[in-house]
């Protein structure tokens, strides 16, 4: 018997015998990750992946489902000869393979069918699929409804446009695999309801910013003077403006000047030791810089050997830039923002400290809030300014729904976020951000310390000026942070 004739008897009986639903619910999934991975291969065949969730597909999805079909066809087939013995109904012998064969025949006929409905759903679903895994929507409404806050936070950022994956995650298999390994917990808290309120900050297993933010920011190129101009409405009458104005010293680059040169430049390397969670103390920094020099710098009353005790962190960006993509204001930055905006209208008598006083109360629910808020604004000027209130009503109540507003992207009472509940360490107005080193406080045995020279960062051009000259002088009519 020719080698060929041997293979069709032994393949004739797998035939006959495959045609089971246990195996033919295998082939459905083999044959649907095999056109899933083809589909996906083209994204696979470069030095990285760039999103996530492709690499999640391709190296644990597809494979556990490729796998896992296999196993059902030889399943089935066992199974089927196994029932069809011990009933008695096992035939002798089987028929040819060829199109005469119905067995034969309708086994073509499902894989060919199966094939080419995979092929037409994974032409049209696979990149829709992942795109939509991949985007902020997903990240904090489908699945992970529990970062409402930091969902929010992220659509008023100057980071809206970004994907979260980019900066959580970044490209490559690694830190895919890490980040998705470290969040299994999460996704038992979530099933489980027993997450933490608020999320805690901040976050531990973030990847280094060097390798996500450097991806869009040039870290080794100097960045030039910016001048920032910070807007501030007083509690009067008027609701008087006032602005401050700043040249920022950022620097950068091989020069070592400027906030970034002295921080992040060539051949400085700065860790440091926090004795809280959330990294707002922190009684101990070393500094090396290019020639390799090491300066210890202590807070009072800590001991040299203090880092032992404590978890040594190498400085990176987010140790300053700690919110750059889900950033929660204060009451009175959210109603600045919004009065110079002209949303909250600048013209209604008192509205800057009226509102103040309502946003810091207690609300025990959005819903609370969103129906007291409101309300409150009105009722006051409905009582203290009956004849403003009658005259421009629809002015006070398009403020009062933006109040509501500055609320809503701050405080979220369901999670337990408040304000200030996350500090921000990018300056040091409103949280010790910066003062958390430059105190001049932190010193080294030989008395040298971390300076806290103003100078050194960035100049004061105005000072809280109703129109300051240099403002009028370069052309540009007003700004906030």
């Amino acid at each position: 018997m020719s080698t060929p004739a041997r293979f069709r008897e032994w393949l004739s009986p797998l035939v006959y015998l495959s045609n089971n639903w246990l195996s033919l619910i295998g082939i459905v999934v083999v044959t649907t990750a095999v056109v899933l991975w083809l589909f996906l291969l083209p994204t696979t065949l470069g030095n990285e992946i760039g999103n996530p969730y492709i690499g999640i597909l391709v190296f644990l999805l597809l494979p556990v489902a490729f796998f896992l079909g296999l196993a059902l066809i030889p399943l089935g087939i066992v199974l089927r000869r196994r029932r069809e013995r011990r009933a008695g109904a096992y035939p002798a012998s089987f028929p040819s393979l060829d199109l005469r064969n119905v067995e034969f025949r309708r086994l073509l006929t499902f894989i060919a069918l199966t094939t080419f409905v995979n092929v037409v759903i994974a032409s049209q679903v696979t990149y829709s699929a992942v795109s939509y895994m991949d985007s902020v929507s997903f990240c904090g409404q489908t699945c992970h409804t529990v970062m409402k806050p930091e969902f929010v936070g992220h659509q008023t950022s100057v980071h809206s446009n970004v994907e979260c994956v980019k900066c959580h995650i970044g490209p490559g298999a690694e830190w895919f695999v890490r980040s998705k390994f470290a969040g299994i917990h999460q996704l038992f808290g979530v099933a489980f309801n027993n997450y933490p309120r608020p999320i805690a900050t901040p976050v531990r297993n973030l990847r280094a910013g060097r390798e996500t933010c450097g991806a869009c920011h040039a870290l080794n190129t100097s960045t030039p003077d910016r001048l920032r101009v910070f807007t501030r409405f007083a509690e009067d009458e008027t609701n008087s403006m006032t602005k401050t104005v700043l040249m920022i010293h950022a620097g950068g680059g091989d020069s070592g000047s400027g906030i970034h040169g002295a921080h992040l430049g060539r051949g400085v390397r700065i860790r440091y030791a926090a004795s809280d969670e959330r990294r707002q103390t922190i009684p101990w920094v070393e500094r090396s810089d290019s020639s390799g020099r090491k300066s210890l710098y202590l807070a009072a009353g800590t001991k040299a050997d203090a880092a032992r005790g404590l978890a040594v962190r190498e400085m990176d960006c987010i140790d300053c830039h700690n919110r750059p993509s889900h950033t929660f204001e204060l009451p009175e930055r959210g109603l600045d923002r919004a009065l110079l905006a002209g949303s909250i209208s600048p013209q209604l008598p008192f509205v800057r400290k009226q509102s103040l006083e309502i946003l810091k109360k207690h609300y025990a629910t959005t819903a609370e809030a969103a129906s007291q808020i409101p309300a409150a604004i009105e009722n006051y000027y409905r009582q203290t300014y009956p004849a403003i209130y009658l005259q421009r009503r629809g002015e006070i109540q398009r403020s009062a729904q933006e109040v509501l507003a500055v609320f809503n992207r701050n405080v979220f009472p369901e999670m337990r976020v408040d304000w200030g509940t996350y500090p921000n360490n990018s300056g040091h107005t409103d949280y010790p951000g910066c003062f958390r080193c430059h105190d001049d406080q932190h010193l080294t045995a030989g008395g040298q310390k971390i300076s806290q020279d103003c100078g050194s960062c960035h100049n004061l051009v105005a000072m809280e000026e109703p129109a300051p000259k240099i403002l009028s002088d370069l052309g540009i009519a007003g700004g906030a942070h």
